[in-house]
């Protein structure tokens, strides 16, 4: 049997970065980034329209450069994850029922999402807190921005066949340079998928080639987060200058409700897992942290996938069959903080425009939602292209995007922290349900004290 701990072996990388309180300094970066925007932004004056500029670009430039490392090593990371995964692993008689549960939850999770972000928004009514001139002042500007934004086409029922088989990959070469995450996804399940079948012997060198494949991206998750905090100021600063004091200070109800709607998405998560497998909340949480800090600090749950299954496995005792399926496939088309934050934003702009979408609308935007975040590829700014859509399929204007581009970067953060706990709390659930038809049992997590036990 070659199902190896080498990932989890990997995760010592981060583990050393955790340690280290690297979530606590990219918290301080958060509000230093802030602070020092507004400072050089147009708000104080200290500085010209085009110096203000000149200086939020370069220090954004440690933050580019940051997102360029994270997505230098996902696709690789996901490849080898997905296919040693299941290729490597004991679960192949249940892959199947895993597959089509995993689906299931990912759909259901994401629905609900979209429903949570819709009520809040109805309940909060953030759009009504805009002052009319700054709604004014963005129409009148929004040329370039609302510009660059497009509408993504919706097909109808006569091009949904090639929907379809645009979904499945032509070679894997060619998918694996284009980017295309679900794309990629598919075709290292095919890839492990006929693994499986091969004899122990002549799958070996393939799946040890994958594990290389791990450790040289662990080694390299290792240097980019090194660079978190100073990324997080760059990018916060930027992004306030830019932006200005009153555009956030106009945006932060708006921001609050996203938040809150977060907040009731991730008691969701926890309730499930404390259900399904009797696992405290509290326990959860304080063995979760870790990974949900460092997800807020990328934006990218690719980045963080080792340490998330170094935790699912280590600490909540999945199955590695389990989670080296769920965790990566998750990654990919899990994106309900995503679709949540799409029907808050959909909401608030009728409400800024004072749109009336009605019950119809409301439905449209649902559906939309749910499925548009579950197919979206995982690159940067998709989801402002999502919005679009959605905002034109139910007559809200597309200029008021503008009013929350600014803030859509703090938004982010929270939203992949949200889907990284979701990739986890998928990992458990569906570790418990299959549990109860096999003869394995996972190991128990083992605290250092009563207090620490997992069973609530």
């Amino acid at each position: 049997m070659y199902l190896t701990r080498s990932l989890l072996k990997l995760g010592h990388h981060l583990n050393r970065l955790v340690e280290g309180r690297l979530w606590l300094k990219v918290i301080i970066a958060m509000f230093l980034g802030v602070g020092f925007g507004v400072l050089i932004g147009p708000t104080t004056g200290l500085l010209s329209n085009q110096a203000s500029e000149v200086v939020a670009g370069w220090v954004a430039l440690p933050g580019r450069l940051f997102l360029l490392g994270i997505q230098f090593i996902i696709v690789p990371l996901i490849i080898a994850s997905v296919i040693r995964g299941i290729a490597a692993g004991n679960e192949s008689e249940n892959l199947g029922r895993l597959g089509l549960s995993a689906l299931i939850f990912f759909v259901v999770s994401t629905l609900i999402a979209v429903v949570i972000g819709i009520a809040i928004a109805l309940l909060i009514q953030p759009g009504t807190y805009i002052d009319s001139d700054l709604i004014r002042q963005v129409t009148d500007n929004d040329g370039g921005a609302v510009r660059s934004v497009t509408a993504a086409h919706m097909p109808g029922l006569k091009e949904l066949p090639e929907v379809v088989l645009g979904l499945f990959p032509k070679d894997p070469l060619t998918t694996f340079v284009s980017g295309n995450m679900l794309q990629t996804v598919i075709s290292s399940l095919i890839i492990a998928l006929a693994l499986v079948a091969l004899p122990t012997r002549e799958k070996k060198p393939i799946l040890d080639l994958l594990a290389s494949v791990q450790s040289v991206c662990m080694v390299i998750v290792g240097w980019v987060l090194r660079f978190a905090p100073i990324a997080v100021f760059g990018l916060l600063a930027n992004i306030s200058a830019r932006v200005g004091i009153a555009t956030l200070l106009a945006t932060g109800v708006y921001v609050f409700t996203v938040l809150a709607g977060l907040l009731i998405l991730l008691i969701v998560y926890v309730g499930v897992i404390s259900f399904f497998s009797r696992t405290s909340p509290r326990y959860f949480l304080k063995n979760a942290r870790e990974v949900m800090l460092l997800a807020l600090s990328t934006s990218s749950s690719a980045a963080v996938m080792p340490l998330t299954l170094n935790t699912t496995e280590e600490k909540f005792g999945v199955r590695s069959g389990i989670s080296r399926f769920v965790i990566p496939l998750g990654t990919t088309i899990n994106m309900a903080g995503t679709a949540l934050y799409q029907g808050v934003a959909s909401l608030f702009l009728a409400q800024v425009f004072q749109v009336e979408i009605g019950i119809s609308g409301m439905i449209m935007i649902v559906v939309m939602a749910t499925g548009a975040s579950i197919g979206s590829p995982g690159t940067p700014g998709v989801g402002i292209v999502i919005l679009a859509t959605i905002l034109d399929s139910v007559g809200i204007p597309a200029a008021g995007i503008v009013l929350i581009l600014g803030v859509d970067r703090i938004l982010d953060m929270c939203r992949t922290s949200v889907n990284v706990t979701g990739d986890i709390a998928a990992s458990i659930t569906l570790n418990s349900l299959i549990e109860e038809d096999s003869v394995e049992h996972p190991p128990i997590p083992q605290g250092n004290s009563v207090e620490e036990s997992p069973v609530g």
